[in-house]
């Protein structure tokens, strides 16, 4: 059985994310968007250099592989990867923004909505399906999500929209079919450099001169991007969108307890009663995907196979 790499891929993905706060509270100071900048293009050099000097092979296997598409199909997969750049793009630029400028809840609260919207999207785009005990999981969530923006709705407002960039971005990695995830996180990074280039010269602050700013920056550039970014992307070749939806709870889980015994964030009864709630929904829901995953396997192996491999 192959889902518990995958599983643990992702939970390890989400994990590392939920610790984001540590990389960005330092730099809070420095605009946004000159955190974006040097994030997105130091995360470009060290991939560019890292698939350069160690996996030559699998930059020409992937070359060959997209020139054998049809020039249609080929033409709609540079169609996802650019759109999933954007996505990402606006993603990250958001989230930093909430992150210093808003709260850490506000960031947190993001990843909260980001699985409901990521299931929304993957069942009406994706036709994934649910059993009726991840629909129960994903309705305590629900239930939890609305507690919350009831109790600070400015900051629910913002959560929505980065949350709905990175739901869409991730149902969009299921329809790319580039086996090799770590050149996909390389083109998709490097075509966000690339769009944010031209703004650079105009939006972008004094040069700062602090050693801190830049040993932050490699940190979360490799630590908090380049790792959990990979590992996002593996988990997709063998679990649904659905399921990296929910697995995405653990990120604001982490940043609502570091909010409140690390950063001593100010936090109500409501939002200790819904992070509460999220906490069930996830363990609901995968008692729901492992059902699931051992009904396929007693009733047929070679259909979880194929389900994994057409992953």
């Amino acid at each position: 059985m192959k889902f518990p790499k995958y599983y643990l891929s992702a939970a390890t993905a989400f994990i590392i994310w939920g610790f984001f706060s540590f990389g960005l509270k330092p730099l809070h100071k420095y605009p946004s968007i000159d955190i974006l900048f040097y994030r997105v293009f130091t995360c470009t050099l060290l991939m560019v250099i890292i698939n350069f000097a160690f996996r030559k092979n699998k930059i020409t296997e992937t070359k060959a592989m997209l020139k054998a598409l049809p020039k249609k199909e080929r033409q709609n997969q540079w169609v996802l990867i650019a759109g999933s750049a954007l996505l990402l793009t606006a993603n990250w630029g958001l989230f930093i923004y909430v992150m210093n400028h808003i709260s850490v809840k506000a960031a947190s609260f993001a990843y909260m909505v980001c699985p409901i919207l990521t299931t929304f999207f993957a069942f009406f785009l994706l036709k994934e399906k649910l059993s009726k005990i991840q629909v129960t999981a994903v309705a305590i969530s629900l239930t939890s999500c609305t507690i919350l923006a009831y109790n600070d709705l400015r900051s629910a407002l913002f959560s929505v929209i980065v949350a709905a960039t990175y739901a869409l971005y991730l149902v969009i990695q299921k329809r790319i079919i580039m086996p090799d995830r770590f050149l996909l996180l390389t083109l998709q990074i490097g075509i966000t450099a690339l769009f944010l280039l031209p703004f650079f010269p105009i939006y972008s602050g004094s040069v700062p001169t602090e050693a801190k700013f830049y040993i932050y920056i490699l940190l979360i550039a490799g630590i908090f991007t380049i790792i959990p970014m990979f590992l996002n992307l593996y988990a997709m070749k063998g679990i649904n969108s659905s399921t990296i939806g929910i697995l995405i709870y653990l990120n604001p889980l982490i940043g609502f307890m570091l909010a409140l015994f690390y950063f001593r964030e100010n936090i109500s009864f409501l939002q200790v009663l819904a992070y509460s709630l999220v906490a069930i929904s996830i363990v609901i829901f995968n008692i729901g995907s492992y059902r699931k995953t051992k009904t396929l396997q007693l009733k047929d192996p070679a259909v979880l196979n194929k389900s994994i491999h057409k992953a």
